[in-house]
């Protein structure tokens, strides 16, 4: 979890506690993270149009599980291993996530080649003369 939104949450726990001594006895303890306004659990048919309907219309996404597909392509751009993507995603192996978004990943050879020209000593591979 990132910082920010570990101190959106730690926000979001006080202001939370605030609503809940407002309301007293009216409001109605789930120990729930997100509830509505009087203490019961979120319905799912309101959670895109009341909840998610910002976030969606900033990112340009459709579904909620747009927000999935574009967290995984925008990790993957970043260079960030893949097997790191597949545990965010929670899926116990990397192969459904590399064939999924193996479209991100078209500049991953010529990556390594840059790589491993870093890591090799230019000197060192003219000695070995023409490969």
């Amino acid at each position: 979890m990132t910082s920010s939104a570990l101190a959106a949450l730690k926000r979001h726990k006080v202001d939370q506690a605030e609503h809940i001594l407002k309301l007293g006895a009216d409001y109605q303890k789930h120990d729930l993270v997100f509830a509505s306004e009087t203490g019961t659990p979120l319905l799912w048919r309101n959670l895109r149009p009341r909840h998610f309907k910002k976030i969606l219309e900033t990112m340009d996404c459709q579904r909620l599980y747009d927000l999935r597909h574009t967290c995984a392509t925008l990790l993957l751009s970043a260079a960030v291993n893949p097997k790191i993507v597949s545990e965010r995603l929670g899926r116990a192996s990397v192969v459904l996530t590399l064939d999924t978004y193996s479209h991100v990943l078209p500049n991953m050879q010529q990556t390594a080649t840059e790589e491993i020209e870093k890591m090799l000593p230019c000197c060192e591979l003219e000695k070995l003369g023409t490969l």
